[in-house]
């Protein structure tokens, strides 16, 4: 059995009515995507309380559930290599775990704030994550237009890493879950790092 790169895709904040019950579904066709057309293994994150996983509604929980994410896409016989990438505070979460879990090799965040509120109340600095990921590879995507989480936590993120691929779209929002030239860059990057592939 060929090995597949594993990647594990982490919604934003599902800040509409109802939103909990649906954060995931914007991003399911997106994993298919990755999974049909790029041959990986790919996986979206429901954070607890959210879609169809049990307990209530916690974000101060959700470092928790990314983290079992990576040990259960890690754990997959056929995979070979976990990667992140995350929309939001899913960007953010991506990246703060990838900063401390050596099995993940790269991650991708999109319109991530460099300021994220978790665990007990601590403020987690987006920045000081990315500037321990590196050397690991990292995209930063952001919207020119970003109304939500301002361009300037994107350079910072980026220029706290060192060397990480910085993107901003012109023009472009903070969903950029539905930004068809943010997908494209997204599936460009993830098609790049399967050299890193043993």
């Amino acid at each position: 059995m060929r090995a597949l790169p594993g990647v594990v895709l982490c919604p934003g904040f599902p800040s509409a009515a109802n939103g909990g019950s649906r954060a995931a579904e914007r991003i399911y066709s997106l994993a298919d995507r990755i999974a049909q057309d790029m041959e990986w293994a790919a996986s979206v994150l429901n954070y607890r309380g959210c879609g169809d996983s049990e307990g209530d509604f916690a974000p101060a929980e959700w470092t928790t559930d990314v983290r079992s994410a990576v040990a259960h896409m890690h754990g997959l016989e056929q995979v070979e290599g976990v990667w992140l990438a995350g929309f939001g505070i899913g960007g953010a979460l991506a990246a703060c775990i990838t900063q401390d879990d050596s099995r993940v090799r790269g991650v991708a965040t999109m319109g991530a704030p460099v300021d994220l509120w978790a665990e007990t109340d601590r403020s987690i600095r987006v920045d000081q994550c990315a500037a321990e990921i590196a050397p690991r590879p990292m995209l930063v995507l952001h919207g020119s237009n970003d109304q939500e989480v301002s361009p300037l936590d994107a350079r910072a993120i980026a220029d706290a890493h060192g060397d990480a691929s910085l993107r901003i779209i012109s023009g472009a929002g903070h969903r950029l879950h539905s930004d068809p030239r943010s997908i494209a860059i997204l599936l460009g990057w993830l098609d790049s790092q399967i050299t890193l592939i043993p």
